[in-house]
């Protein structure tokens, strides 16, 4: 339907290269909006058609609006934009080709272009395709091209010299057990491990805590004897853990009294699940947290020297303006860094306590220095679990996209690195996506700063609008993207703080 949809507007002469960039319904005023961008000079009368057209596709119970943007790019518009898709379609080859390697020229339908490489290989017409594919995403017409061998950039080629990031272990913090009586052990556990450090494996670590939850079940163990066996959700003050535990006979009855408020003392074993730390208790016992007990600051892994796995991207946006626009950047944007961030997770459970915590598959990133973007982040993660349905249709990320992406022990390192010295930035990241980096980066030893500020209250405190959402406001300063993708959530996420900003003419308060 969407094809037919846009083969009937390209039937109109001057929208023949139209592309479709979003369909918003504007549920407070029952219309639908339907934005396009075109190459070419565009009459009244063609938007009129183009709102005739559209008209056929919607309900007669809604309204339609229609905005059409005039969009030529140049020669190096094109070829800025080759440049930045390049390290996204072909990392390794990223690394050779600079701004003299790729030329632009402008042609009858479009643009064809050229790209010098090592050598010219089966993969070459991939390579031209993806990003070809890639511009007619970003501009109108058509765009074709060629790789060109330069034998030249082989001698040039200059082997990088190896280097290592210092490995730094975090001493894992303990705090003295209080009120110690026994049930299972024989004997005394003195010292208990915080949970919010039990990320590592052990055959016999000690936690301690009061119990939140606690569910029993009974199943027929391989003998076809039945077992009991209970979940305990434990909680420190630090971190709240599912922990299990298969009860033995000559106590079950001890375990069976406990309730919801006691505090105890757990022996556990742990491993690995899908990725996750799992712990199982051996032994239970009575104990406490100590009275006032103040968990001791977590010390961080410092900052890496190097980016291993994800190198930020240089970033560049060029738009055309007008002059009704505003371009100036308040003194408190300009005078800071920020990094606005966006993710894509497996689903919507950001605490490690709730059970199967959900993961990461996408970050995407801007570095905003000067009050203008000047370096990009993304990255696919790789889960190491299936995605549902709901997320492949929600985001258009498949399966495929993060079988052979890095783990998230590999990206969070070099996502730390780029966010360090600047504000976070993100929308409703307090109450979703602060949670997640700051879990996955405290699970490789890094211990993100909480200077965070979020568009979602600052758009509640400053505007008045139907509903919050990120295309409500994008909506509401003219901004088009494609929404549930990561990192162009984080480009109009960035967009908006911008204009926020310029409202409120001062930072708010950190979340």
């Amino acid at each position: 339907m969407t094809e037919k949809f846009i083969d009937d507007i390209r039937g109109i002469a001057n929208m023949n290269t139209a592309i479709l960039t979003s369909v918003t319904l504007v549920r407070a005023e029952n219309a639908v909006e339907v934005s396009l961008v075109t190459d070419k000079a565009f009459t009244s009368a063609d938007e009129t058609e183009v709102k005739e057209i559209v008209s056929q596709y919607v309900p007669d119970l809604f309204s339609v609006r229609v905005k059409i943007s005039k969009l030529t790019p140049d020669e190096g518009m094109v070829a800025r934009k080759i440049l930045e898709i390049i390290p996204n379609v072909n990392r390794p080859l990223s690394a050779f080709i600079g701004e003299s390697d790729v030329a632009v020229e402008k042609v009858q339908n479009g643009f064809y272009f050229t790209v010098k490489v090592i050598s010219v290989n089966a993969y070459s017409n991939d390579f031209i395709a993806a990003v070809s594919a890639e511009l007619k995403k970003c501009f109108c017409g058509e765009f074709s091209g060629k790789c060109i061998a330069d034998s030249s950039k082989a001698e040039n080629i200059e082997i990088e010299e190896e280097h290592e990031n210092i490995e730094y272990v975090i001493p894992v913090r303990t705090f003295e057990i209080s009120d110690f009586s026994f049930i299972e052990s024989t004997e005394s556990k003195k010292t208990a491990v915080y949970l919010s450090d039990l990320n590592f494996i052990s055959e016999n670590v000690v936690v301690c805590g009061k119990i939140e939850d606690i569910r029993e079940r009974t199943f027929e163990n391989s003998t076809g004897k039945e077992r009991t066996m209970f979940s305990f959700t434990l909680n420190d003050t630090t971190a709240s853990m599912r922990i299990s535990y298969f009860a033995r006979k000559k106590s079950i009855e001890k375990i069976k009294k406990l309730q919801v408020g006691d505090s105890i003392v757990m022996t556990c074993k742990t491993d690995t699940y899908n990725g996750m730390v799992r712990a199982t208790a051996n032994f239970i016992d009575y104990g406490s947290v100590p009275e006032g007990f103040v968990p001791e600051k977590r010390m961080s892994k410092p900052v890496p020297k190097y980016y291993e796995t994800i190198r930020p991207q240089p970033f560049e946006e060029f738009t055309q303006d007008d002059m009704f626009s505003d371009r100036s950047v308040p003194d408190c944007l300009k005078d800071n860094v920020f990094v606005i961030f966006d993710l894509e997770t497996t689903g919507l459970n950001s605490s490690p306590s709730a059970g199967n915590m959900d993961r990461i598959i996408e970050i995407g990133a801007f570095r905003m220095v000067g009050g203008e973007i000047t370096e990009k982040f993304s990255t696919f993660v790789n889960p190491r679990r299936k995605l549902s349905e709901e997320i492949v249709k929600l985001t258009g990320i498949v399966q495929s996209d993060v079988d052979n992406a890095p783990d998230f022990e590999e990206v969070m390192p070099d996502f730390f690195k780029f966010c360090d010295g600047a504000y976070l930035v993100g929308h409703n990241a307090a109450n979703f996506d602060f949670k997640f980096v700051d879990y996955y980066c405290s699970q490789c030893g890094y211990m993100l700063e909480r200077k965070l500020f979020d568009t979602f209250p600052l758009a509640q405190q400053l505007l008045r609008l139907s509903n919050y959402k990120l295309d409500t406001i994008a909506n509401h300063f003219g901004i088009t993207f494609n929404h549930h993708r990561a990192a162009d959530d984080a480009l109009v996420t960035a967009k908006i703080f911008k204009e926020l900003i310029k409202i409120k003419k001062s930072l708010p308060n950190l979340c």
